[in-house]
């Protein structure tokens, strides 16, 4: 399958497969008429998200032909099998992942206004810096006023070096001096470059006169998720001028299809190799098809949880720590590092994504906001504890309430709901760490003990 064929399906896709793939596992038995149904969904919902017909037909008729021919490996029920081919062909249409490499490098933005370009370049530059290296951005839009100011409070944000003159219209000027500033101080240099409301021939030359004057190693396209398949020629164009070798797909956290959108951006032969979620910095992740696919069908992403876990544990064993957690040994010390954990890997229905089995629909009429204040009220009131009461939290009578409670300045009632909580958690980990099965798959998974 060519890479012009490869298609990213969104929202509406993903709510409409994981009803499929619910179908499958509560069926009492897969049979052809099961698998024929379940063909027809799979056909309504990619051809509902703008996937192209053909792809289409194609795709349908491998997994139907799998799901009837195949026999389900040893230890795998029909369902399960089922699942798989669906995962395993979706995970095919997307192409294979590519990774950045993280070395020394020049990288180059390209794309039209309203992208997300300037916010893309501070989220890389806080990419990299989280892998060792040290990022810089330059300011090569010289023709929208507001760029200059953003893309330098975005690398305040970040705190990552910034270069551009305000002053200066000629874009490949102020690259090339952003260039030469940084070439000995900064391992990454991320250029961000000039866009319009539609393709110009003033705008394909700059990028031209900027590729050739800087020789970047990557020029990455930066594509909006709501883009249609009009799309395609704007890609093209781009390639054209400078050879795009990655793309970045943002503002996935829309309501928007995607399909058409992606099928447009294969136009230029390149993988997608960074998807934006949100405005935060931290809401940008390397794409990678599997992971992809697996949270689409509902399926989870432990992986990507487990990665986020660990860079928000600043050098903490995150394995350590969750094995421990699965121990059922749990004291308040550990609940403390769960939530400090958890308010450094971003918003909380975020993460819920990141989890198998339906998590992120079952806690969609949660408060999320609410939940996450008053975690944080938890940490504070946790602050005002002696060691031996977050030891042995059993200790904690009405004295001890009222001395936590002045120390954190909050109500009696707030360190009741902690200790509450706690208990609840605990119960949690006890029944969790006693079923052995599902312990070992939740380990497996995770990958420890490799």
């Amino acid at each position: 399958m060519s890479s012009r064929e490869r298609i990213m399906v969104l929202d509406d896709l993903g709510k409409s497969l994981k009803g499929t793939i619910e179908k499958i596992a509560t069926a009492v038995t897969v049979d052809k008429k099961l698998i024929k149904e379940v063909v027809r969904d799979i056909q309504r919902a990619l051809l509902q998200s703008d996937v192209n017909v053909k792809l289409v037909l194609n795709l349908s008729k491998k997994i139907e032909k799998r799901a009837l021919d195949e026999k389900p490996p040893a230890g795998m029920s029909g369902r399960e099998h089922v699942i798989r081919i669906v995962y395993d062909e979706l995970v095919t249409i997307l192409g294979d992942a590519r990774e950045l490499p993280v070395k020394k490098q020049i990288i180059m933005l390209t794309g039209l206004y309203g992208q997300g370009k300037t916010t893309s370049a501070g989220k890389l530059a806080q990419y990299f810096k989280k892998k060792g290296l040290r990022p810089s951005v330059i300011a090569g839009d010289v023709h929208r006023p507001a760029a200059y100011d953003q893309l330098k409070q975005i690398a305040a944000q970040v705190d990552v070096p910034f270069y551009g003159d305000k002053h200066e219209k000629n874009a490949v000027k102020v690259v090339k001096n952003g260039v030469e500033k940084f070439k000995r101080s900064a391992d990454v240099i991320i250029v961000d470059t000039s866009g319009r409301h539609k393709l110009e021939e003033d705008l394909i030359q700059e990028m031209k006169d900027i590729f050739h004057a800087t020789k970047p190693d990557e020029k990455l396209l930066v594509i909006d998720a709501a883009v249609g398949q009009q799309a395609g020629s704007q890609a093209k164009a781009f390639n054209d001028a400078v050879n795009i070798t990655g793309i970045i797909l943002t503002k996935l956290d829309g309501t928007a299809k995607g399909g058409g959108a992606l099928s447009a951006a294969a136009e230029v032969d390149a993988p997608i190799v960074f998807i934006g979620t949100g405005e935060h910095a931290s809401d940008f992740e390397r794409f990678d098809p599997s992971r992809f696919i697996s949270r689409l069908l509902g399926m989870g992403d432990i992986k990507t949880l487990l990665e986020k876990a660990e860079e928000s544990m600043k050098g903490k064993d995150a394995e350590t720590t969750a094995r421990r957690m699965m121990s059922g040994k749990f004291t308040l010390h550990d609940m403390y590092d769960q939530m400090d954990m958890l308010s450094g890997m971003g918003p909380l229905n975020k993460i819920s994504e990141l989890l198998p089995g339906g998590f992120a629909g079952k806690m969609k009429n949660v408060d999320m906001d609410d939940t996450q204040d008053r975690l944080q009220r938890f940490r504070i009131i946790m602050d005002s504890m002696t060691n031996e009461e977050m030891e042995n939290p059993q200790i904690i009578r009405s004295s001890r309430v009222k001395r936590i409670a002045r120390g954190a300045g909050v109500e009696n009632k707030d360190v009741k709901e902690l200790i509450k909580y706690y208990n609840m958690t605990k119960r949690m980990m006890k029944g969790f760490s006693s079923n052995r099965k599902m312990r070992k798959n939740l380990m497996k998974q995770l990958q420890f003990g490799k």
